[in-house]
């Protein structure tokens, strides 16, 4: 990773933004501007004649791991609060005014910078204003992708579907949601994921209405929908994507008139989705993209069942901005990484998602997770 290059972006948008100096407490945010991936780290920028220079706070936990982790920037090893160091920091320097991430920064964390700044030596060097709320500068960075973030983010999603197709040879009804969700994160540990994006979704039968059900020791029934909602992280990275199959009672399964109500649900969802993927490219507006999955479903009677937004943006962490959603007037640009991933979900009957996550190019998208979408019967 090009840490020097992302620090001197930053710079321009420091510049942009109109101050000299910047704490960092997002530790994603901090992964991203020099690597480290501790649990307690602040990264303060200072800005000056030779360009950013930056420092990292932490605790002796991470002595070595610093050391072997850390690029771009020093390290301070630091008793207390990191957070605090970090003000105190930029406070003795020259800079003017310094930034901080005002949706990242906890109240505690505030409280800190204030405590620090308010303190008698600090007062006769630096008025309240030094402290300055902004926007995720860095947030706004990350959601353009260079060309190693995109290899790493194409190397989790295909892993993901290799681990869902192996998947749907093992799945069987009676099993219990739970027991699907471990097999698949232990199948991804075993293939080398670092960990899950997050929870895996396993929803079966009439829990499938439900967007974000955790699962539990509810059995797969034959005869119902099954939705898989699962990520994987390599390097750092996060995958995402979401499957709805049928778990089918008998070769003819799909002749019942259950399951065809339900295949006419799924299939306007998967138009909606291939509908929504077809518009993505760079300068189209991000709700464009949710109404083109809207508009399919308006049509089919089914658009009130679409209670979330279309998609967003996802790296480091599982969301991160972009929001693709209804009236965003944003405009999608190339290198960023989006999910589209409409979905339908019938109250105390049943839902349907699809979800592929896509990377944003000059003149359309690829779909970094090809993973077979349409009606399948197990």
């Amino acid at each position: 990773m090009d840490y020097r290059a992302r620090q001197v972006r930053l710079h321009h948008a420091m510049q942009d933004a109109g101050v000299d100096a910047l704490l960092v407490t997002h530790l994603p945010d901090v992964r991203y501007l020099c690597g480290f991936t501790g649990s307690n780290a602040v990264l303060a920028f200072t800005a000056g004649a030779r360009g950013v220079q930056a420092r990292l706070f932490t605790d002796g936990r991470y002595i070595a791991q610093a050391k072997r982790e850390v690029h771009a920037a020093s390290v301070r090893i630091v008793k207390g609060s990191a957070t605090a160091h970090a003000t105190a920091f930029v406070t003795n320097s020259t800079a003017k005014c310094c930034g901080f991430d005002a949706t990242a920064v906890t109240v505690h964390g505030l409280a800190a910078m204030r405590a620090t700044l308010s303190s008698k030596e600090a007062k006769q060097k630096r008025p309240a204003s030094f402290l300055k709320p902004l926007a995720p500068l860095v947030g706004a960075l990350r959601e353009n992708k260079d060309e190693m973030e995109l290899a790493k983010m194409t190397q989790a999603a295909l892993l993901g579907c290799e681990l869902y197709d192996d998947l749907l040879g093992w799945i069987q009804a009676n099993m219990r949601e739970m027991e699907v969700a471990a097999e698949l994160e232990y199948r991804a540990r075993k293939a080398g994921a670092e960990a899950m994006s997050f929870e895996t979704i396993v929803a079966s039968g009439v829990r499938s209405s439900m967007p974000h059900a955790r699962a539990t020791s509810a059995r797969l029934q034959a005869g119902t929908l099954l939705t898989l909602d699962f990520g994987i992280i390599l390097d750092g990275y996060c995958s995402d994507m979401t499957r709805t199959v049928f778990l089918s009672t008998s070769a003819k399964a799909s002749s019942a008139g259950v399951a065809r109500e339900q295949q006419r649900v799924f299939e306007a969802v998967l138009e909606a989705q291939q509908t929504a993927v077809a518009t993505v490219r760079e300068g189209v507006a991000m709700g464009t993209v949710d109404e083109a999955a809207r508009s399919v479903l308006r049509k089919a009677g089914l658009a009130k069942y679409f209670t979330h937004s279309t998609g967003h943006g996802l790296g480091l962490e599982i969301h991160e901005s972009p929001r693709i959603a209804a009236r965003e007037t944003r405009t999608l640009q190339a290198g960023m990484v989006i999910t589209v991933e409409p979905g339908v979900y019938l109250p105390d009957r049943f839902g349907v998602r699809i979800e592929d996550t896509v990377s944003v190019t000059a003149n359309g998208c690829e779909i970094l997770t090809p993973a077979h979408r349409g009606w399948v019967e197990l």
